[in-house]
């Protein structure tokens, strides 16, 4: 089993000049320079934006609804990861309302619970194809309250690796923490981004 370091590729606007940040976290398989392009077609003004890398190009070894011990120590690794950035961030001048997170696939479920577990006001957060982690959901461990931070959840309705159950769970859970929460099911979608996800994450999201 593996543990992460804290490697990240930085871009947009430095820390220092800029309004907000955004975290990003690629998929299994991917990278960090992968997720960051997404950035680039987001659009986004007087933005610093993050994108940490896991280790071996993966946040967990097995399915995100594997039993939570097969993902250790490698899940608390990644969300300590996400949390000692957060607090980077903060520390340079950003306050959490204007912290932002997307993720794709094993990162939207990161993204999911990261945000999850330590719920308060955020910019926003963007989950492609993903859901709260665990073989079943440990919703006591979910806390604090999201004062409306608008999350935006999409997915197709038979993904192959995402069972659209789990995503609706994830969608109750958030909710119940106070989140504004839209879902988007696109029916025989393949296990990929499309342009209209990326178009509804700046009028859902960005421009909430």
């Amino acid at each position: 089993m593996y543990t992460h370091q804290n490697n990240y590729t930085a871009a947009g606007t430095p820390a220092a000049q800029a309004k907000a940040a955004l975290v990003m976290l690629h998929g299994r398989g991917g990278s960090a320079a992968d997720i960051i392009r997404l950035a680039n077609v987001f659009n986004l003004k007087d933005t610093a934006i993050y994108a940490p890398e896991a280790t071996n190009n993966s946040w967990y070894p097995y399915s995100f609804m594997a039993p939570e011990q097969q993902n250790q120590p490698a899940l608390d690794s990644a969300l300590e990861q996400i949390g000692a950035l957060v607090e980077k961030i903060e520390q340079e001048g950003i306050a959490s309302e204007h912290i932002y997170f997307a993720g794709f696939s094993q990162g939207a479920c990161l993204t999911l619970e990261y945000v999850a577990r330590n719920a308060k006001r955020y910019g926003g957060a963007i989950a492609y194809t993903g859901g709260l982690i665990g073989e079943r959901l440990v919703t006591d461990r979910y806390k604090g309250d999201f004062s409306g931070t608008p999350i935006l959840i999409t997915t197709g309705d038979h993904d192959a690796h995402v069972p659209l159950k789990r995503v609706e769970e994830s969608v109750e859970v958030l909710e119940g923490l106070g989140a504004n929460v839209t879902l988007k099911v696109y029916p025989d979608k393949p296990h990929s981004i499309w342009q209209e996800e990326i178009e509804l994450a700046g009028s859902v999201v960005f421009n909430a």
